[in-house]
């Protein structure tokens, strides 16, 4: 495995597979856990959104596959992310059940699957 590490981050960042241990970090991607972790610790994030978060230029500018790597390397409880994300959409503004999980869902939204945006609509009290 190590002789193919270029390979293995290959697949890594195709296929999203973790294999990448904390240990196994880069200096950038160690940073990019940082970062991540600062954003968890604010609001609720997807998967997708967080790495999107890291990587847009817009945000923090890391690279893909060191947002990747850095999220991957994380023990997160997506659905309970989804709960706070759909709590903080409900403390601003009304949402019925589907428009809350769409907003959860969407590519331009949250980011998150339909299985944890209906989780968390539902545990917020909008279903």
């Amino acid at each position: 495995m190590i002789k193919f590490m270029g390979i293995a981050l290959l697949s890594f960042a195709m296929f999203g597979a973790s294999i990448a241990s904390a240990q196994n970090l880069t200096r950038p991607q160690k940073n990019a856990v940082r970062s991540a972790k600062s954003y968890l610790s604010m609001s609720g994030f997807s998967r997708e959104g967080l790495i999107n978060q890291l990587s847009s230029s817009y945000g923090d500018g890391y690279s893909a596959v060191d947002a990747r790597a850095a999220v991957y390397s994380l023990s997160v409880n997506w659905n309970e992310q989804a709960v706070r994300s759909a709590q903080q959409y409900l403390s601003m503004m009304g949402f019925s059940c589907r428009g809350l999980i769409n907003q959860l869902s969407a590519d331009a939204g949250d980011k998150y699957t339909k299985s944890q945006a209906t989780y968390g609509a539902q545990q917020a009290g909008a279903c």
